[in-house]
């Protein structure tokens, strides 16, 4: 995905949140006085949520907010449709400044724009799985026989069909979220904010219904923004990764860049123990084939195993296990690089700034 302004249907510029009866006060010296967000306790008895918080969402993208516990994240997250008014700094919807529009407009965009998908769903009791899913189209007048069409559609999407007349209390907690989110995207909306949606979930349910909306996120194109304090997750479902620390976002970032190129101390104690082998790609750890000839002789291009850039650690030993030669790198027909064995090691490392130096052969 492309971080561009023309492309994104989500845009949040210098958000600042400062929680506090002097917030006002609070944000006008930070921006006389650069104060930091302890100053800011001490002096004003406020305290920052989110410091100068920007980032672009594209059409279609999955981008993963991640953070521990108190970071900021889901306080973010809430700007986008002003569950929470910034201090300072604007949110754009498809163009459209969410902070200076009329709460009339707001309640339109909230209803036709935007599904929220929760750790706790927040489920009706007193209706039905059914009834729960088609809750938005009823609000919006639509008529019952239209409206149960639509959430038909959505519950087969989440495979909870036959659950139709079933009530939440007789639901698991996994069939719960999955009611959620039939409910979410039964309002198709154009976008998906889900905080947590899966953390209270067993590990294979998690996984499940990772799948699951790994799949409707792709075939409905939503834009999502996912808040998690996963990891795994964020690298298992999110295009791009933002990591946030006490209101700060620290790095924004593809998994594979947030792996092997943490821009701190503190996002690489997070991604410490992340296995590079599905996310580093042979794009990353090929060389020049002129540069490995220079120092190794020709290379066949015709009798040597090849790879795709986008071909995975993974997959490269696969391959490197059944020659003693490098693999070569192919892309639209033309050989682009090729990845020796000791380029494919230091890449399982995670050690690639090496490799590119040190460009030796097998």
């Amino acid at each position: 995905m492309t971080d561009t302004q023309d492309q994104a249907v989500i845009r949040c510029e210098g958000i600042w949140k400062i929680f506090g009866n002097r917030s006002r006060d609070a944000m006008d010296a930070v921006l006389k006085e650069g104060l930091s967000k302890d100053e800011i306790l001490e002096r004003f008895d406020c305290v920052v949520g989110v410091q100068d918080a920007s980032f672009s969402v594209a059409r279609g993208e999955i981008f993963c907010i991640m953070g521990l516990s108190g970071s900021g994240k889901s306080t973010l997250i809430r700007h986008i449709n002003r569950l929470i008014d910034p201090t300072a700094g604007n949110v754009f919807i498809e163009g459209t400044n969410v902070n200076e529009i009329s709460q009339h407009q707001l309640r339109a965009i909230r209803a036709e724009k935007i599904g929220m998908v929760f750790q706790n769903m927040a489920l009706m009791p007193h209706r039905s799985v059914r009834d729960n899913v088609a809750f938005s189209l009823e609000v919006r007048g639509i008529a019952e026989a239209a409206r149960w069409e639509v959430a038909q559609r959505a519950i087969d999407a989440v495979e909870l069909t036959g659950w139709e007349s079933k009530y939440p209390d007789e639901l698991s907690g996994g069939m719960q979220q999955r009611v959620g989110l039939a409910r979410a995207i039964a309002a198709d909306p154009t976008i998906l904010l889900m905080d947590e949606p899966f953390s209270a979930l067993d590990p294979l349910i998690r996984r499940q219904l990772q799948d699951t909306f790994m799949h409707l996120s792709a075939e409905m194109e939503k834009t999502t923004v996912f808040i998690t304090h996963d990891l795994d997750e964020a690298i298992r479902i999110g295009d791009r990764i933002a990591i946030m620390k006490d209101g700060v976002l620290v790095q924004i970032g593809t998994p594979e860049q947030i792996v092997t190129e943490p821009a701190d101390d503190y996002v690489a104690d997070f991604v410490a123990g992340i296995s590079k082998l599905d996310l580093v790609t042979a794009a990353r750890v090929m060389e020049p084939i002129g540069k490995y000839e220079k120092k190794h002789g020709p290379v066949d291009r015709k009798a040597w195993e090849t790879a795709r850039p986008d071909d995975n650690l993974n997959k490269l030993v696969d391959l490197a296990i059944g020659t003693e030669h490098p693999i070569l790198v192919r892309s639209d027909g033309k050989f682009v690089g090729l990845v020796t064995k000791r380029a494919l090691l230091r890449g399982i490392q995670g050690r690639d700034d090496e490799m590119h130096h040190e460009g030796e052969g097998v």
